[in-house]
């Protein structure tokens, strides 16, 4: 268990050392940091924003001498950015996962790795884990962003609701890297990687209309894989078992699909 451990920290501090040194991380950093700052920016602050929505409902609220329950600033904030954040992962993740195994096969080292002494899996989790981490570090300073407007929000704000909401934010995360790392490991094209894993990633999210069209219990079935869906219960404040388990095997399948295509890939060299 230890030597496992250890190949998957090895490989872990290996994939997180590229981000660091690569332009196009940076790259993706700085265009998604623009764009989730000016979400930030126009859900907060803008002419059709929440202060914005809020101020014009109170003063109508005094025209008609009616009054009005109270709205939940904070809760109404975070989840509308967090669902902005969600569409956000569509585009920038396919980007981050595309060279995860493609530029493993396009520099000749994908074969090292397969037939190294280290197990596919513990690969392909170190990679996960690394490219994951490189995620977390994007959005933590719009953490820090969030923090600052709640802190100011009088009465406070209930904590449990942003931290679910950015929780399922993660597994969301780790399950579109997870299943882009597959589709990663079966071309030695970026591009193509990144195109095959948002056109998965889409139908994934959009499933849930398809399966209102068909209905009945296959329906019922197909509406449950979706990622919308759960990721929306999430960032509501809703927390399911059944969300928890749906993210975690996404995640596990693209783990598992991942080290079969690797071992389909080492026994065709043999």
């Amino acid at each position: 268990m230890g030597v496992v451990l250890g190949n998957i920290i090895a490989i872990y501090r290996r994939e997180l050392q590229t981000y660091f040194v690569s332009p196009l991380a940076y790259a993706i950093a700085g265009i998604f940091w623009f764009l989730a700052g000016l979400f930030f920016v126009l859900i907060l602050l803008g002419p059709d924003g929440i202060l914005a929505a809020v101020a014009n409902y109170e003063l109508q609220a005094q025209r008609t001498g009616i009054a009005i329950p109270a709205i939940d600033v904070p809760y109404e904030f975070v989840k509308a950015f967090l669902d902005r954040m969600g569409w956000l992962l569509l585009f920038v993740l396919p980007i981050l996962s595309m060279g995860l195994y493609a530029e493993e096969r396009k520099r000749g080292t994908l074969e090292l790795l397969a037939t190294s002494p280290i197990t596919n899996w513990a690969v392909a989790v170190g990679k996960l884990l690394g490219v994951l981490t490189f995620f977390v570090t994007l959005i933590l300073p719009l953490m820090v962003l969030e923090a600052v407007v709640l802190s100011a929000s009088q009465p406070s704000a209930n904590l449990a609701i942003p931290l679910l909401g950015h929780f399922g934010l993660l597994l969301l995360a780790a399950s579109i890297l997870s299943l882009g790392m597959f589709i990663s490991s079966l071309t030695n094209s970026t591009i193509l990687s990144a195109v095959l894993t948002f056109a998965v990633i889409l139908m994934l999210l959009f499933i849930d209309l398809v399966a209102k069209f068909i209905g009945g219990p296959i329906g019922a079935v197909l509406g449950h894989l979706s990622l919308l869906q759960h990721y929306n219960n999430m960032i509501q404040g809703i927390f399911d078992t059944s969300s928890l388990i749906l993210f975690l095997s996404y995640i596990i399948l693209g783990i598992f699909l991942t080290a079969q295509s690797i071992d389909a890939f080492r026994f065709q060299r043999q």
